[in-house]
């Protein structure tokens, strides 16, 4: 009986100990468990807030030169000053050619583009890669570098008016180009056409092709298939491809203050023309006003548009070769139309910039054309002596180190912006849109909005490089963005892990994937400082030009002299900018943006 009892009280406190040492067990458990829960969440939540401490710098950058000038730009044009029913009244004239000016280039562009997105996208023929690049470079050029093209193609001394007054013993040229409203809009088709043969032409490339052949199988004809099935298909990409142009060509300036001239205000020139040359910053301000609350609304509309897409294939029809004699004609007659409209300004710039113009005077008046490279080594001369000539290999140096200083200050922000952004959170989807801005704001109303802002340091040249910066740092983001998305987290905790530094982590791992969007990064920033016009026009010193300004001076100069070195330094830019172009696109990324 003592026995069972001993043995029942043994078996019930073994239990007991049993029980308490697995809850105590169990317990420290979970508490490890917890505590490692916690530490994990802590070390996220730590490390999150170090990640987009880095976008601090960026934002702080982007809130003192954009934001701030936006905001003196709101206040001086809804200053009651500004808003008297004269100005009312001109900024209704001025915003309705602007409406209208691009209106016209929209739709002229879409006349030459979608036929050429047509041809690049169902066609295959010898030099279709070389010409679809071609069709994509006057979309990089600087403004004053395609204006000084159609300048030496169809200008007053372009190669059309001296041919043609060779050829009838002409005094006057008879052709007017330069200073009307055509010259506006073949520039900006010439500038655009690009943009709806990349976006109509990928659309209607990835269509979903058995569609339009089953409207054939039901009886309807290629034009009804067309008009019916493929038409609709498209016009989400049609309509966001001409918004897209629409928003380009309604802040246009220097296309339209080179090749039209102030006659031809639209929002940005008359900014311009009231902020530089009449002093009168109030209107300058309420033009910015309204230019800027159009430019946000184009911008959403086009967000919004971009996002309904065409049916696509996941095998997509591809190109082909022409076969019958209809589009055997339609490629060999577009191609050509589209080699000339494209080659000929660019190949003209260069030609005249070598070329020295004699007129022999007797019953005809005749010029004879010598090759000669003169207008390269005044370049580097002051053939007037003046105090404040500035020579034009100054001007370049100028863009030099302005470029030089705009690529750096770019990589310094745009690296630690992109590396925050390439983590997709809730709070990097919301500053992505607000690190873009820049990218819907014309350079005209930012240089205004400085002008504003910073007006006891407008004597300071440092300006320009900021101004550059600003506008180009949005490109820089979204070039190094992808490439730094793409680099696996565990390859830099497993170099941390075996003893290497932040910095050396950054050059064994980051630095060889992301060295080809960085370099490219720095390649577009250095050309968007180079060609920059709109700014630089209303922010640089005299004593200080840089070449778009430079040329921009000489061709509104008389002389032969003036116009040659204009020429000469357009071709140097051009020169420049092609091989940018080039570098670029043998760096980038396939997927990286620009």
């Amino acid at each position: 009986m003592s026995q069972r009892v001993g043995e029942s009280a043994s078996q019930r406190v073994g239990e007991s100990a049993s029980q308490r040492v697995g809850e105590s067990a169990s317990q420290r458990v979970g508490e490890s468990a917890n505590q490692q829960v916690s530490e994990s969440a802590n070390r996220r939540v730590v490390d999150s807030l170090t990640h987009l401490s880095s976008l601090i710098p960026t934002l702080a950058f982007l809130g003192l030169f954009f934001f701030l000038p936006l905001t003196r730009i709101l206040a001086f044009g809804l200053d009651a000053s500004a808003v008297t029913l004269d100005n009312l009244r001109l900024a209704s004239h001025v915003l309705f050619f602007t409406f209208y000016q691009a209106f016209l280039s929209v739709l002229l562009t879409l006349v030459l583009g979608l036929p050429a997105a047509w041809l690049f996208a169902r066609y295959d023929f010898p030099g279709k890669s070389l010409l679809k690049a071609l069709t994509a470079v006057p979309f990089m050029l600087p403004t004053v570098v395609v204006a000084a093209g159609f300048n030496a193609l169809l200008g007053p001394r372009g190669w059309l008016n001296l041919g043609l007054m060779n050829l009838f013993s002409l005094q006057d040229p008879p052709v007017e180009f330069v200073g009307t409203l055509g010259a506006i809009l073949a520039a900006h088709v010439f500038y655009n056409t690009t943009i709806v043969i990349r976006i109509v032409g990928s659309a209607l490339s990835q269509l979903d092709p058995r569609l339009p052949e089953a409207a054939r199988v039901l009886g309807a004809d290629e034009r009804r298939a067309f008009r019916h099935v493929t038409l609709p298909l498209l016009r989400p990409s049609i309509l966001a491809a001409g918004l897209l142009v629409f928003l380009f060509d309604f802040t246009s300036f220097g296309v339209i203050l080179l090749l039209g001239g102030p006659q031809f205000a639209t929002l940005e020139v008359e900014i311009y023309l009231q902020a530089l040359s009449l002093l009168d910053l109030p209107l300058a301000a309420l033009l910015s006003a309204i230019q800027l609350a159009c430019t946000l609304a184009f911008s959403a509309l086009y967000t919004r548009l971009a996002r309904v897409q065409a049916q696509t294939s996941p095998r997509p029809r591809p190109a082909s070769y022409a076969k019958t004699l209809r589009q055997r004609l339609f490629v060999a007659s577009f191609t050509l139309l589209l080699i000339a409209f494209f080659i000929l300004p660019l190949l003209a710039l260069p030609l005249r910039s070598v070329t020295q113009l004699e007129a022999t005077r007797g019953d005809r008046t005749q010029f004879q054309a010598g090759l000669t490279l003169d207008f390269y080594r005044e370049l580097f001369v002051n053939r007037r002596g003046s105090v404040f000539y500035v020579p034009p290999a100054e001007a370049l140096r100028n863009s030099l180190l302005y470029a030089g200083t705009t690529v750096l200050l770019s990589l310094l922000l745009g690296f630690p912006a992109a590396r925050a952004l390439s983590r997709q959170t809730r709070l990097t989807r919301l500053l992505d849109p607000l690190l873009m801005l820049p990218l819907g704001a014309s350079a005209v109303m930012l240089g205004l909005g400085f002008i504003l802002a910073f007006n006891r340091m407008l004597a300071q040249p440092w300006l320009v490089p900021i101004a550059h910066t600003t506008i180009a740092l949005p490109f820089v983001i979204r070039a190094l963005q992808p490439a730094l998305a793409s680099i696996p987290e565990r390859l830099r905790q497993a170099a941390a892990n075996l003893g290497a530094s932040p910095l050396r982590v950054w050059l064994t791992v980051d630095w060889p994937i992301i060295w080809r969007a960085a370099l490219a990064a720095a390649t577009f920033a250095f050309t968007v400082s180079m060609g920059e016009f709109g700014a630089t026009a209303l922010l640089t010193r005299p004593e200080y030009p840089t070449i778009p300004v430079a040329i921009y001076r000489f061709l509104s100069q008389p002389g032969g002299l003036n116009y040659g070195q204009a020429m000469a330094m357009a071709t140097l830019l051009m020169a420049v900018t092609t091989l940018a172009i080039l570098l670029i696109e043998r760096v980038r990324l396939p997927g990286g943006e620009f």
